[in-house]
């Protein structure tokens, strides 16, 4: 890493930490306004000096029968993260992979993309918050309903994404693939997707923060554990300074989140230049 890497990435860093701080500033400056009261919207340094009276309700083994009581606020605050994070991380799988075959196959196959397409047009406007009672019908409570809804969240949007960026391969790439004698597979499998992938990752990324979204409204009605449950506790209970504990947690594994992904692209779409660069630096 050279130089002006380093410089980067560190202006980087600088200019993320004066961007929170400058969030937290004016938010404690308009709580010493008295623009609102704390019961309201507590500030950050009346939540997060509550943090140890609140810890016990990040806890699931405070709610599961059978399941061990954390032994301190770290494994407390994991236990009920990684219940989100792996409801989150199986939505997306399955949506964002099944979506791009279905996707695929449409256009692939011209019966196939008449008999379903018109089917995902009509479903993909339908927001996923009007599937929960569905998903508790089907699937009950616990980790299924909320990974269903989180699979519906990503799965239309791209399956309509994949089959955009598939018409959108230029014309030349697919010229130069059938003078060389590529076949019909070969042309999906070697041109069109590498070509379209790219495209799919930030799609994919701009609907993590949506998956998260769905997933704590799924979890705090179907579910005895995760973040989601933790907040609508802390609604039904009345307790702000808890609301703004759990949703500074969400915010971090969010953002956590979205820089996995990040990485995961860097390193997958191994043949894009611009994201080699910045995995370099």
């Amino acid at each position: 890493m050279g130089p002006q890497a380093i410089g980067d990435r560190v202006s980087r860093v600088f200019w993320w930490l004066f961007s929170i701080a400058l969030f937290f500033g004016v938010w404690e400056l308009t709580y010493a306004m008295g623009l609102y009261s704390a019961r309201i919207l507590p500030p950050p340094h009346i939540f997060l000096a509550d943090f140890p009276n609140q810890i016990q309700h990040f806890d699931s083994g405070n709610i599961n029968a059978g399941e061990a009581i954390a032994s301190n606020a770290v494994e407390a605050i994991l236990r009920t993260s990684m219940h989100s994070v792996r409801r989150v991380l199986a939505g997306l799988g399955m949506g964002f992979v099944l979506g791009v075959i279905v996707g695929m196959l449409i256009r692939y196959f011209q019966v196939f993309g008449k008999l379903t397409l018109p089917a995902v047009t009509l479903l993909a406007p339908i927001s996923p918050f009007a599937w929960l009672p569905v998903a508790v019908f089907l699937f009950g409570t616990g980790n299924a309903p909320a990974i269903f809804m989180v699979f519906l969240a990503v799965f239309f949007i791209i399956v309509l994404a994949t089959i955009a960026e598939i018409d959108a391969v230029s014309k030349t790439y697919l010229q130069v693939a059938r003078n060389l004698g590529a076949s019909h597979l070969q042309t999906y499998t070697q041109v069109i997707l590498p070509a379209m992938l790219p495209s799919l990752f930030m799609m994919l990324r701009l609907n993590l923060f949506g998956a998260w979204m769905i997933l704590l409204i799924a979890e705090s009605a179907g579910s005895n554990s995760g973040l989601g449950t933790v907040v609508m506790l802390a609604r039904n209970t009345g307790n702000p300074n808890l609301v703004m504990l759990g949703v500074l947690n969400i915010g971090i594994i969010g953002f956590l989140f979205d820089v996995g992904l990040r990485n995961v692209q860097r390193r997958l779409l191994y043949w894009v230049p611009e994201l080699q660069a910045t995995l370099k630096s």
